[in-house]
């Protein structure tokens, strides 16, 4: 039962990837069909990421009163229902209407999931299921690629991805049974795959009150885990946005190659989470994260130094995705061993909303940076995030190791 809900979790993480790379892929083509200008996706963006942040908040109410189970399932049937609504939205505003339950939905499922896992999986098993996200998230420009070029247009992109996400929803619903009987399970002690304690740690949350935010924050320890996920996300969605932009002013590179080697930043993550998933079998979540940040660091280093023809920033830029790689992954499933399996969902939501802060906030940051200082501050930026990520690591460590 355990392994039949491992494999169904592994297909949802793979399906949840699918959507988050469309609104890139095919906005050139929908800005012009829809009459928008290309500024204006940034508002769709927002809007997700604002209402994100949002259900990642409520994810500790919600899933004290309807299961980890539910939830995912209710929110991944949301987020099927506003890929529709994409597909058949006449303009803008009706995108940005849209965009609230996508938001919403997305925000949810990724709470609950992670933590869930989290909880009743080994550490390889989250760095895996964060390496089959990479492959959806791939994946989907390829499916909306595929429907451009074949004549079907951007609205079939969507159907197709909102297919995909209404079959995963039924999936869910008919998994609900196992569910439960690993709750059960847990709850007499015989079905911890990540912990012997699954059985108290269950007894502990049945019957507690959502913590909320000023809960959270309370929390020995929970100031520096929300700092370390913030920097991570910030470091991720920069590097990412402006690694091609860097590349090209400060490198001279044609933006051409630019934007093609830009991408190898992500194959880095994907790849890197691969392997980590076996590095886990020998290191633990902490240790995995300090490898993580000293390769990351290396990756950065490689980008400051001036090698001819970018080569460094290129290789700099893979490492850095090897380093990235771990540290999503171990931060969420290190939380429960930190603070406990009843407050970790309270914690994980508030993580996830600090997580959207960061990729929301800073890239724009930098962005002003780049515009009114120099975009070759780039490196010396995720530097700093990293110094501050890495300083609250260890702090954390001393307050809860």
């Amino acid at each position: 039962m355990a392994n039949l809900l491992l494999a169904v979790i592994y297909v949802a993480f793979v399906s949840l990837g699918l959507p988050d790379a469309l609104l890139g892929a095919a906005w050139p083509t929908m800005s012009r069909d829809l009459g928008a200008s290309v500024s204006w996706a940034g508002g769709i963006s927002m809007t997700i990421s604002a209402c994100t942040i949002v259900s990642a908040l409520l994810s500790d109410r919600m899933t004290l009163r309807f299961g980890a189970g539910r939830v995912t399932a209710a929110s991944v049937a949301l987020t099927a229902a506003a890929l529709f609504g994409f597909s058949v939205a006449p303009n803008y505003w009706t995108l940005l209407a849209v965009a609230i339950p996508y938001g919403l939905g997305a925000g949810g499922v990724d709470a609950a999931l992670n933590n869930y896992v989290a909880i009743h999986y080994e550490s390889r098993h989250m760095s895996w299921l964060h390496c089959m996200w990479g492959i959806g998230a791939s994946l989907g420009p390829y499916v909306m690629g595929f429907t451009l070029s074949d004549g079907l247009g951007w609205a079939w992109g969507y159907r197709i991805i909102a297919i995909l996400q209404v079959a995963l929803t039924a999936v869910l619903v008919l998994s609900l049974p196992l569910w439960k009987a690993r709750g059960d399970a847990a709850r007499g002690g015989t079905a911890s795959v990540a912990a012997p304690d699954d059985a108290s740690r269950n007894e502990a949350t049945a019957g507690r009150r959502p913590l909320g935010v000023s809960g959270v924050l309370a929390i020995r320890g929970a100031r520096e885990i929300l700092v370390m996920f913030f920097c991570y996300c910030a470091i991720e969605s920069t590097a990412g946005l402006w690694a091609s932009s860097y590349m090209v002013i400060h490198g001279g590179m044609d933006a051409t190659s630019a934007a093609s080697l830009a991408s190898l930043f992500y194959v880095g993550i994907t790849a890197g989470r691969a392997l980590s998933g076996f590095m886990t079998m020998r290191f633990d979540d902490p240790t995995m994260i300090r490898i993580g940040q000293a390769v990351l660091a290396v990756g950065v280093a490689l980008v400051i130094l001036p090698i001819p023809g970018n080569a460094g920033a290129v290789a700099g830029l893979v490492v850095a995705g090897l380093g990235c790689a771990p540290i999503y992954p171990c931060v969420i499933h290190s939380t429960p061993a930190y603070f406990g399996a009843e407050r970790s969902q309270a914690i994980v939501g508030v993580q996830m909303a600090s997580a959207y802060v960061g990729s929301l906030a800073m890239p724009p940051l930098f962005g002003l940076i780049a515009q009114y200082v120099s975009i070759a501050l780039y490196p010396w930026y995720l530097l700093a995030l990293l110094a501050l990520m890495t300083a609250m690591h260890e702090r954390l460590r001393a307050l809860r190791g």
